[in-house]
C-alpha cells in the first residue's frame, strides 16, 4: 500500500529498476505504484511493452507534465514536452525527414551519404587515437567515443566538425553528459510537487545546464540564419530554415515552423543521439573485448566481402550477415538505461 505523500518510494530502494523487476514477478507485467503523489503504471515483459509502444503507439506517445520536463528547451522540447497532438506530429515528421535527407543515400549510388562521410572521418581519427593510446598501455575508450559521437552529431546538425581539443566543443560535450546524468537520476519534485518551492542544488544545476546548452544551440542557429543560402543546404539546421521560410511565404501551406521551434528541434536531435549512440558503441566494444573470437569472425567477414581498399557502407549491411547479427544481438542483450523516458 502506498504511504501518504511519498507513495511507494520506500519500496523502490537505491536500484528501482531491480525493485520493480522483483515486483513484476509477484504482480505480473502490468502493475501500478505511486511515486510521491502520482500514480505510475509499470509495464514489464516483451509482449506487454510491444503492445503498448508499437501496436498502441499513438495512445502512449505523450509525455507526463513533469516539473523537470518543463525546464528542457524552455518547455518546448518534442522529446520531453507533454504535447502529442497534430502539430507535434507534424514537427516530428519534419525532424525525421531532415535527418533522413543527410543520413541516407540511394542503394545504387556510388557516393556515401553525408552521415557516412562524417562517420568515416571520425572513425579514422578514433582508430589513430586508440593506436597511440595502446602503445602507452591501458586506457578507457569511453571518453574518446563520446567526443567522436558528439562531433558526428554536430556535423550533421550544424555542418561543423570540431577539433577534439576545442574548448567550446568540449564544454558542450560535458554539459550534454551532465544533462543525461541529471535526467537519469530523476527529481523528487516531479512527484512531490511541494518540493518545487524548496531550495534544491541539483535542480538549480539542472536549470543552468539546460540554459547553457540552449544558448549554445541558439547561437549556432542564429549564425545559420545570417549565412543561409537557399541554393546550398549544408546541414539539418539549414533544412529546417528552408522549410520555415517556404511556409512563411505561403501562410496556408501546412504547419508553420517558428525560429524558436527550429532551435528546439535541433536541440532535441542533438540530445537524442548523444547518449544512446555512445552507450551502444561502448557495449559493442565491451562485448568484442570479452569475446575475441567474435572479433575475428567479424574481421574475416569484412575482409572477405569488403576487403581493405574501402570502408564498409550502410548499403553493405545485407552482405554482412554475421556483422549484422552481432549488432542486433548487442542491441537485444545490452541495457541502455534502467527506464525509458516516461510515457503518457
Amino acid at each position: 500500500m502506498p504511504l501518504p505523500v511519498i507513495g511507494n518510494l520506500l519500496q523502490l530502494s537505491k536500484n528501482p529498476h531491480l525493485s520493480l523487476t522483483k515486483m513484476s514477478e509477484t504482480y505480473g507485467d502490468v502493475l501500478q505504484i505511486h511515486i510521491g503523489t502520482k500514480p505510475v503504471l509499470v509495464l514489464s515483459g516483451l509482449e506487454t511493452i510491444r503492445q503498448a509502444l508499437l501496436k498502441q503507439g499513438d495512445v502512449f506517445s505523450g509525455r507526463p507534465d513533469l516539473f523537470t520536463f518543463r525546464l528542457v528547451g524552455d518547455g518546448q522540447s518534442m522529446t520531453f514536452g507533454s504535447d502529442s497532438g497534430e502539430v507535434w506530429r507534424a514537427h516530428r515528421r519534419l525532424a525525421q525527414n531532415a535527418l533522413k535527407t543527410f543520413a541516407t543515400s540511394s542503394s545504387t549510388s556510388a557516393s556515401a551519404s553525408l552521415l557516412e562521410e562524417h562517420i568515416d572521418k571520425e572513425c579514422s581519427y578514433l582508430l589513430k587515437k586508440f593506436q597511440q593510446l595502446i602503445e602507452k598501455g591501458e586506457f578507457d575508450p569511453y571518453r574518446y567515443v563520446v567526443v567522436s559521437v558528439a562531433n558526428i552529431i554536430c556535423a550533421m546538425c550544424f555542418g561543423k566538425r570540431y577539433d577534439h581539443d576545442d574548448q567550446e566543443f568540449l564544454k558542450l560535450v560535458n554539459l550534454t553528459d551532465e544533462f543525461g546524468a541529471g535526467a537519469a537520476s530523476g527529481n523528487p519534485a516531479d512527484f512531490i510537487p511541494i518540493l518545487q518551492y524548496f531550495p534544491n542544488r541539483s535542480m538549480k544545476n539542472f536549470i543552468d545546464i539546460n540554459k547553457r546548452v540552449l544558448s549554445f544551440i541558439q547561437n549556432i542557429v542564429q549564425e545559420h540564419y545570417r549565412t543561409y543560402d537557399k541554393n546550398c543546404t549544408r546541414d539539418i539546421t539549414d533544412s529546417l530554415i528552408q522549410h520555415s521560410q517556404e511556409k512563411k511565404a505561403n501562410d496556408n501551406a501546412g504547419v508553420q515552423l517558428s525560429d524558436q521551434k527550429i532551435v528546439n528541434i535541433v536541440n532535441d536531435l542533438f540530445g537524442a543521439g548523444f547518449d544512446t549512440i555512445t552507450t551502444a558503441l561502448s557495449w559493442s566494444l565491451m562485448y568484442l573485448i570479452a569475446h575475441p573470437e567474435t572479433q575475428e569472425k567479424i574481421q574475416s567477414e569484412l575482409d572477405l566481402v569488403i576487403g581493405r581498399e574501402r570502408k564498409p557502407r550502410l548499403s553493405d549491411r545485407a552482405l554482412l550477415p554475421y556483422t549484422e547479427a552481432f549488432t542486433l544481438e548487442m542491441f537485444r542483450h545490452s541495457s541502455y538505461m534502467p527506464f525509458t523516458i516516461p510515457h503518457w
